[in-house]
């Protein structure tokens, strides 16, 4: 059966088994219900909670097979290993709660007190294991389609990509996803109509950003479009786009 979350893990590069990343105690248990909290009284650091992927995020996992030869993104910081939707949840979550407190956009400081996830129930953090699943669908399809927005990857880079997850220890039904997803046209307002309130056009946007080189023009062009069509605040942007530089670093493309 296809698992949306542990998908998403893949994506941003999660450790352990692939195929089983959440054994043991949950992302979303006592700790998540208590992160609101801590957020709220200390503010937080997002590149504490970001770094538990192996050194990775895009720069490591499934999304490495999809951005190719593409810069691609680090998650900096060397607290918790959390999932996928967690990452994405509490880059959002901080740059929201940010943004709603009028501050002027700026990179999250470097701390030793880890970023937890956001407050557990929340559409940052929703409790049901459908509402989960929908959430991290959703975050998928953002990131494929933005890893298309250049026009990289075309009918051979698909090919290359099928080639390279057959290596990939994925379930059938996950690999069958991602290959349905790469094969469709690109469609920005499918990618924004997913966004069910505005928290989750936070996160759909930060997904998107994730995957996303800033550097260049055409992939510009698409968060611009996106943005419009997630009807963002142009400040909450610049918050969105100021909280992932503070908590990821630039990989530096490869030749071969």
């Amino acid at each position: 059966m296809f698992d949306a979350k542990r998908l998403l893990d893949q994506f941003l590069g999660g450790q352990g088994d692939p195929r089983h990343p959440h054994q043991g105690a949950s992302p979303w248990s006592d700790l998540a219900r208590g992160a609101g909290d801590m957020l709220n009284r200390g503010g937080g650091n997002l590149g504490g909670v970001l770094g538990g992927f192996g050194g990775g995020a895009l720069a490591g996992g499934l999304a490495s097979v999809l951005l190719g030869s593409k810069k691609g993104r680090k998650l900096a910081g060397n607290a918790l290993t959390l999932g996928g939707m967690a990452v994405v949840g509490a880059l959002a979550y901080q740059a929201y709660r940010n943004w709603q407190a009028g501050q002027a956009p700026q990179a999250p400081a470097q701390a030793s007190v880890p970023m937890l996830p956001p407050p557990h129930d929340t559409p940052f953090n929703p409790a049901g294991e459908t509402e989960q699943q929908s959430l991290s669908r959703n975050l998928l399809r953002a990131m494929i389609a933005a890893a298309k927005a250049d026009g990289h990857v075309d009918a051979t880079e698909q090919t290359n990509i099928f080639a390279e997850m057959d290596k990939m220890p994925l379930d059938a039904d996950d690999k069958a996803f991602v290959i349905d997803e790469l094969r469709k046209p690109l469609d920005i307002d499918s990618v924004a109509r997913a966004a069910r309130t505005p928290e989750e056009a936070a996160e759909i946007y930060v997904a998107s950003l994730l995957a996303i080189d800033v550097d260049n023009a055409a992939e510009r062009a698409y968060l611009d479009m996106l943005a419009a069509r997630l009807k963002l605040d142009p400040k909450l942007v610049a918050h969105l786009h100021a909280t992932v530089e503070g908590a990821t670093d630039k990989v530096p493309a490869t030749t071969g």
